[in-house]
């Protein structure tokens, strides 16, 4: 299988082409610089030319803080970007997989989000994500949405990301014990993306790590227990506490209703995928 991965230079999209690379596939990996997902010649040119058989789109604006005051890059990368990567893939019947978040929901339900639930998101970022979503089947009715949360792994300089570096500096480490969401390790995420991509089946995927979810502070705590580091280091927070400038959902807990309907094996529990990432590192 041939693939396009946008955003090369991202931690999920570092994950996704050693994973798929790793399958036999063979892997064109596009950094900002090599394709401007927003410009729609320039992604049109490209998808052309490359003639891929699936395109897996890594590539967005992240930072959910800086997406308040920067609203124009957010929209170019979120919204634009896909739709302009959706309609490339349509002209070149391509497969087109793009990563949305648990961001689109509002937090206000307690148990897992599914597709069922109507996406309400608060910020920018979320709402670009949602955005993006929309114009993705408006589009490209082959589109697959794959929504996942909490993402974790080698180079990511996210939370969940830094606390075992930051733990085996002997630095403390606030975690977040009001808001709840699904961790996923990057590489386990990269695997599902693959298996939708060749799959080719439209639709919307939740995609994370098995379990029962947890808070930031479990999530620390894990680290320190698998770990063998000192829970003293960990400093209890609530969400309010840390006052951010972007709203976030305070619990987004996702789970899938069809993954396994179709065939897809549940992903592993997150602890284990835990183990497998302090080991990596």
């Amino acid at each position: 299988m041939k693939l396009v991965i946008t955003g090369a230079n991202g931690m999920l999209a570092q994950a996704v082409q050693n994973y798929c690379r790793s399958a036999g596939d063979l892997v064109v990996a596009l950094s900002h610089a090599e394709m401007d997902i927003s410009d729609e010649k320039a992604v049109s040119a490209k998808i052309s030319e490359e003639m891929p058989n699936a395109v897996i789109n890594c590539a967005a604006f992240t930072d959910v803080d800086r997406a308040e005051s920067n609203i124009k890059a957010c929209y170019a990368a979120n919204v634009d970007g896909v739709a302009n990567l959706a309609r490339a893939c349509r002209s070149v019947n391509a497969a087109f997989v793009t990563v949305s978040t648990d961001y689109v929901f509002d937090g206000t339900k307690l148990d897992f989000y599914t597709q069922r639930d109507t996406p309400n998101p608060l910020g920018v970022y979320a709402r670009t994500k949602r955005e993006g979503e929309i114009l993705a089947f408006a589009v490209n009715p082959r589109s697959i949405i794959v929504r996942s949360g909490w993402i974790y792994g080698l180079g990511g300089t996210n939370f969940l990301s830094a606390v075992p570096q930051m733990l085996a500096d002997g630095r403390s480490v606030k975690a977040i014990g009001d808001s709840f969401g699904t961790p996923t390790f990057a590489l386990d995420l990269a695997a599902r993306l693959r298996e939708l991509a060749e799959a080719d089946l439209p639709g919307v995927y939740h995609a994370t790590n098995a379990g029962p979810g947890c808070s930031y502070l479990d999530f620390a705590n894990a680290v320190c227990d698998q770990g063998r580091f000192d829970h003293q280091r960990i400093e209890p927070a609530s969400y309010k506490e840390l006052q951010r400038p972007a709203p976030r959902p305070v619990s987004s807990k996702l789970t899938c209703l069809v993954s396994e309907k179709l065939g897809f094996s549940q992903m592993r529990h997150w602890e284990a995928a835990l183990a497998d990432y302090l080991e990596q590192r």
